[in-house]
This record gives structure tokens, sequence and C-alpha cells, in this order.
């Protein structure tokens, strides 16, 4: 939290290899994550192309915005026929534009246990809405 916030386009040279990042916009704090690449990870967080597996958090911000939160295990409702339906492929890119412009803070963290209690502990002590931790 001592860091200076940056956006993914801002990202400096020096940025660690691995560890837990931090998404945050006008102060609220939305969604930590995790990865071994962190600088081309925040990259595909905002990137246009980037499909429904590779962007959870965007995905989930257009799940709310649209009100299609109802998790279906059935083509019919399943995240590629969302992705597909142009209403919420447009909420969808726009989400990926909304992260691209969010503040971000990161810490290294290279070992992999650590890492994934370090995201846990920040999204728990942060209160991060979008982080969800549930068994599919």
């Amino acid at each position: 939290m001592q860091m200076n916030p940056v956006t993914v386009e801002k990202l400096p040279m020096n940025a660690p290899e691995s560890g837990i990042y931090l998404f945050s916009e006008e102060g609220e704090h939305l969604y930590v994550g995790r990865s071994n690449t962190i600088r081309k990870r925040l990259q595909i967080h905002c990137r246009p192309s980037s499909n429904h597996n590779k962007v959870a958090f965007a995905f989930r911000l257009a799940r709310e915005i649209s009100g299609k939160t109802e998790v279906t295990y059935t083509k019919k409702g399943s995240r590629s026929a969302l992705e597909k339906d142009p209403e919420f492929s447009t909420i969808f890119d726009e989400q990926k534009a909304r992260i691209r412009n969010m503040s971000v803070r990161y810490v290294l963290e290279p070992d992999p246990i650590k890492q994934a209690l370090l995201e846990m502990y920040a999204s728990i002590s942060l209160s991060t809405p979008h982080n969800d931790f549930n068994n599919h």
C-alpha cells in the first residue's frame, strides 16, 4: 500500500517479475491478483483481444453491469455464450478499457505459496469485492 499507484500503461521497467497486484479505482480497492509475469498479466487484463478465460476481473465487472450474474453450467448463458452476445460483449470490452485506466500497485513475491497466501490476505484485509475464492 506504500507504493505510489501507476496505470498499466505507465508500468515502470523495474516492475517485479512475480508477485501480487492490486487494482483500485477512485480510492476503492477492487481486485487482487497474482502472477509470475506481472507486467504481461496486467497488460492481458486490459487487452481488447483478451477473452473470458484470460480476464476474470473484467468479466466479473461486465456481469455486474449487465445484470447477467447467474452462473450456468450449460451452453446457454455460459461465459462463452455471453462473450458472443453483442450487448454483453460491448460491456465486456468497456470493462477491459476501464481496467487500463485503474490504479495498480504490486509487490514482489517469487514463492508461489506465499503469493497465494498474500493474495488472499490482501483481498480479505482490503475487502476487494471482485475476488472470488469459491471452488467451481
